[in-house]
């Protein structure tokens, strides 16, 4: 092997690994948020106002299958509406911006009445590049960027890529195969029989509430 082919080779490893640190910083990136249905019990301790206490009680509860129903829970653990808001900022239950209602979309940091009505006058959402558009015409590219990590648009079951399907919380390439596996998907109950036996009910009716059947 000569040396000119050497430092080729040396240069593509390189790079390769270069591109693979970019994709993880961008995935990272996009999941700044913690979703507390999913998160371990230490990671939900580093979080503000979290004590053993709630945080034993948080999980015994989950799933959450919305924001209303873990801010009733944090509100009967004595927590305040202003403590609450404080915990939004690091951790949330996404919210579908095709049928989250208002009282879901002001419990989102920074979102008030105004901006609840721009999320559902622009329905049906399709994707991030329509959401995009809408909403930063009113707040700017980098508070919209902010604004994706406490929504989703549902993914398509039938037609979702890896990506789309990866987005959704608690998931990863196992559940990729399974959701790609069991195509095309017909219903509900067929989703239940199938994601059910690997992840059992409740997990299979949380993982329900990101997707579509199209």
């Amino acid at each position: 092997m000569t040396t000119k082919y050497r430092n080729l080779v040396a240069m593509t490893g390189v790079l390769a690994l270069a591109a693979m640190l970019a994709v993880s910083l961008h995935a990272q990136a996009g999941r700044r948020l913690t979703d507390p249905n999913v998160a371990s019990e230490a990671d939900l301790l580093t979080l503000p106002h979290m004590t053993p206490a709630i945080v034993k009680n948080l999980v015994a509860k989950r799933p959450f299958m919305s924001i209303l129903d873990l801010n009733a829970f944090l509100l009967a653990q004595k927590l305040t509406p202003e403590q609450a808001a404080a915990l939004y900022r690091k951790a949330f239950v996404q919210v579908n911006l095709n049928t989250g209602t208002r009282e879901e979309f002001v419990l989102i940091p920074g979102v008030a009445s105004r901006m609840s009505r721009e999320f559902v006058e622009y329905r049906p959402w399709k994707n991030w590049t329509q959401f995009d558009k809408e909403i930063a015409k009113y707040v700017g590219q980098p508070e919209t960027d902010r604004l994706k990590q406490y929504v989703f648009i549902p993914v398509n079951l039938n037609t979702a890529s890896d990506d789309a399907i990866l987005s959704i919380p608690g998931t990863g390439p196992r559940m990729v195969k399974e959701f790609k596996e069991y195509r095309p998907w017909k219903s509900k109950e067929q989703f239940d029989k199938e994601i059910g036996k690997y992840v059992g009910a409740k997990e299979a009716a949380r993982l329900w509430r990101y997707v579509v059947i199209q």
